[in-house]
């Protein structure tokens, strides 16, 4: 069915036909990748308990063997990461996100019996340890690459004027994950004994993500590679194909025309059209982690049980906080397109600011209460309406057509890099000062909100094509 969409015109004159229905359930079948992505980071805040009574204290092993270990996912990522343009340029995005669904599926066993033909069930040794991290690993790979893969697949199929909701579509896949794990997680634990929680139902959190893996990887068969990527690999007929479907007849020739154009012109260098576009995007994914988001997705129950409440409601406040992270996410969703993609970036930062600075006045001065978790929600629903969406909007749309898998990759593994850095050394720095910890994600909210404001540009409606003039010498 074809609607008339009333957003911006092209510079023919004519308004875009979008075929809504077939972009968008293309679109809802690669954020099945986002959820995943959501799922297997955030199932581990459900079980990082169980691990380290299971694992870690039985062999008499550190805090920072603990965080390494809840945190050993992200090294996969950052591998998948770094791959990520070669998979996506060589098998193609379709291909890719294909793997991915395959590595969770492999992951999410193997992270649920890590004593797998090796060793005895039960066996609490330094063999089932490092085999339960080299499993993590292996989602964290597939993690990496949808992290990457997905919004470049939605980027590259997506109309201008609806690109940013979208990709911020993979936000809310994301979001929608840890919310659907968190309820999982919750689920497996209620009313069990903590004995049995450490002993088994940690495994059955991990085995749950067999089912969204599955369902991933074959609903994938069913869709199209991306027109970007079929021009790039000179398969223009198939291109065509599906941009006329998606944008209609006349608009569709229009933007082949457009991808043809950028695909000859450049060499595919990764500096081919300088060092600044590289350079934001590293650092769009750098501040998008040193805020501190994932350490309070990761260790969320954690820190409510710090604040002196009960196992159970500190399951329950996370949930809770799950469902204001979806809620802003469709914030963002919704605004993304109208209001532009600097404004909402700015107005996060500050709230982020805000919250993390409030959270840290809390901590030195010994206050636990209501409070402390209004902050944190102030803090995670203005992460959650800014730079969760709208950074990886970013990414997917602001490299040139001929490096973006490369460049995307680059981005994506800094991203992973800052991860892993900020969440391993998390209970590190909270046995320092909780205080200092909290203020030191307040000084990067800061930070952010300056590199938003002199170095990021503005690329609400604009399509791909016309942003890459942007980086043209």
């Amino acid at each position: 069915m074809q609607i008339i969409d009333s957003g911006p015109q092209y510079s023919s004159g004519a308004k875009a036909e979008i075929n809504m229905t077939y972009v968008t359930v293309l679109t809802l079948v690669a954020t099945l990748g986002g959820l995943l992505f959501g799922y297997d980071t955030a199932v581990i805040s459900g079980a990082e308990k169980s691990i380290q009574e299971y694992l870690i204290i039985p062999l008499g092993l550190s805090s920072l063997a603990h965080g390494a270990t809840i945190s050993s996912a992200l090294i996969g990522c950052i591998i998948g990461g770094a791959v990520s343009g070669y998979f996506s340029s060589k098998l193609g995005r379709k291909k890719s996100l294909m793997l991915a669904a395959f590595l969770f599926f492999i992951s999410a066993l193997g992270a649920a019996y890590p004593e797998f033909l090796f060793f005895k069930h039960g066996e609490h040794s330094i063999g089932v340890l490092l085999a339960f991290n080299f499993y993590r690993i292996i989602g964290g790979i597939g993690v990496g690459l949808a992290s990457a893969v997905c919004p470049m697949y939605i980027g590259e199929i997506a109309p201008a004027e609806v690109r940013g909701r979208l990709v911020s579509l993979n936000q809310f896949a994301i979001i929608f994950g840890m919310l659907v794990v968190y309820f999982v997680n919750w689920g497996i634990a209620d009313g069990k004994s903590v004995e049995w929680i450490n002993d088994i139902g940690w495994r059955y959190m991990f085995l749950s993500l067999t089912i969204p893996a599955a369902l991933f990887g074959i609903l994938l068969f069913f869709v199209p590679e991306t027109p970007r990527y079929l021009t790039l690999i000179k398969k223009d007929d198939e291109a065509l194909k599906i941009l006329t479907k998606i944008n209609g007849q006349l608009r569709g020739h229009q933007i082949f025309n457009e991808i043809k154009g950028t695909v000859a012109e450049h060499k595919s260098e990764i500096f081919a059209f300088g060092k600044t576009v590289i350079i934001i995007g590293i650092l769009l994914s750098v501040f998008q982690q040193f805020v501190g988001i994932n350490v309070a997705l990761y260790y969320a129950p954690r820190i409510f049980e710090s604040m002196g409440v009960h196992k159970d409601a500190s399951m329950l406040q996370t949930v809770v906080m799950g469902l204001v992270n979806v809620v802003f996410t469709v914030v963002a969703i919704f605004t993304v397109d109208k209001w532009g993609r600097k404004p909402l970036l700015i107005v996060g930062s500050i709230g982020m600011a805000i919250g993390m600075f409030a959270i840290a006045i809390f901590s030195y001065l010994h206050i636990i209460g209501i409070a402390t978790l209004v902050f944190i929600i102030v803090y995670t629903a203005s992460f959650m309406m800014s730079w969760g969406p709208i950074c990886w909007v970013l990414i997917s749309e602001l490299f040139p057509n001929k490096i973006r898998g490369g460049a995307i990759a680059i981005a994506v593994a800094a991203q992973w890099a800052a991860n892993y850095l900020i969440s391993s050394t998390y209970p590190f720095m909270m046995e320092f000062s909780g205080a200092f910890t909290y203020g030191f994600y307040g000084v990067m909210s800061v930070l952010s909100l300056l590199f938003v404001w002199k170095m990021v540009p503005e690329t609400k409606g604009k399509s791909l094509e016309e942003i890459e003039t942007l980086w043209k010498k």
